[in-house]
C-alpha cells in the first residue's frame, strides 16, 4: 500500500500551486491532497487577526484526521516547511516522512522571520503597516521565486495573494528535536537559489537531515513538475 502524500503551499500561494505536481503522483499510485491553509488562495478572504501560526498547523492536522491519514508523507514548500514541523510536533504518528522543499526553517521557539535575512523582514513588516494596518503583506512579483517563463509568470500573479503576517511574527511553537523524530529530508533548490531560505540549510546539516539539490528556481512545482515529483517520489518512498 503506497503512502499518501499531502503538500503544503509556501507564502502567498495556495494548494492550486501544485496542479503540475499532484497528477504525477498520483499517477504513481499514490493519494495526493494539497491543502489551502486559512487566509491563502480561494481562503483568502477568510483573513483576519486571528490567523496566526496554531491555525495554519491547525488546517493541515484537520486534513489528516478527517481524512483517516496515516503513514503520511508531508512535504512542505517554502514557508510551509515552517506549518510541516508543526504539524509533526502535533501528530507524530500519523507521519512517515517530511519533505521540507527549498523550506524556511528556524531554531525551535523563534519567529519564521528569524530565518530571512534581516533588511527582508524589515521590508515585509513595513509594506504590511502601509498596505493593511499590519494584517499582510502583499505577495511579490512571481519572478522573485524563481519563475522566468513568461506564461508561468501570469499565471502565478492571477493567483498569488497577500501573506499573514502574524504567520512569520509568531512562533510556531516547535520543541526539538525539530521534526519530532519523523525522518526529514530538504531538498534544496539552487537554480538560482532562493536567498531567503539559506539559514535553514546549516540547521538541515546539523539535525542530520538527508539533503539534496534540485537544479531549478524556488517555486520548483511550477517551474520543473517532473523534477519535482521525481524528487518527493525518491525521498517520500524510502524507508
Amino acid at each position: 500500500m503506497t503512502s499518501p502524500f499531502v503538500l503544503v503551499h509556501g507564502a502567498c500561494h495556495g494548494g492550486w500551486c501544485w496542479r503540475r505536481v499532484a497528477p504525477l503522483l498520483r499517477a504513481a499510485g499514490h493519494e495526493v491532497f494539497t491543502p489551502t491553509l486559512t487566509g491563502f488562495g480561494e481562503r483568502a478572504h477568510l483573513l483576519t487577526g486571528d490567523v496566526g501560526p496554531a491555525t495554519l498547523v491547525r488546517d493541515v492536522v484537520a486534513v489528516l484526521e478527517c481524512e483517516e491519514l496515516t503513514d503520511v508523507v508531508l512535504v512542505g514548500h517554502s514557508f510551509g516547511a515552517l506549518v510541516a514541523l508543526g504539524v509533526a510536533d502535533a501528530v507524530p504518528e500519523r507521519l512517515r516522512a517530511i519533505v521540507l522543499l527549498d523550506g524556511v526553517v528556524v531554531e525551535a521557539g523563534e519567529p519564521g522571520f528569524a530565518g530571512l535575512p534581516p533588511d527582508a523582514v524589515a521590508a515585509r513588516i513595513a509594506v504590511a503597516e502601509r498596505t493593511s494596518g499590519g494584517l499582510s503583506y502583499p505577495p511579490p512579483e512571481p519572478h522573485v521565486f524563481g519563475v522566468d517563463d513568461a506564461d508561468d509568470q501570469a499565471w502565478l500573479a492571477r493567483r498569488l495573494t497577500p501573506q499573514p503576517l502574524r504567520a512569520y511574527t509568531e512562533p510556531f511553537r516547535l520543541r526539538a528535536p525539530l521534526g519530532a523524530g519523523v525522518p526529514v529530508h530538504y531538498v534544496c533548490c539552487t537554480a538560482p537559489a532562493y536567498p531567503a531560505v539559506h539559514s535553514a540549510h546549516a540547521i538541515a546539516r546539523r539535525e542530520g537531515w538527508g539533503f539534496s539539490e534540485l537544479a531549478t528556481g524556488h517555486d520548483a512545482m511550477v517551474t520543473a513538475p517532473e523534477l519535482t515529483a521525481a524528487e518527493l517520489l525518491a525521498r517520500g518512498t524510502v524507508r
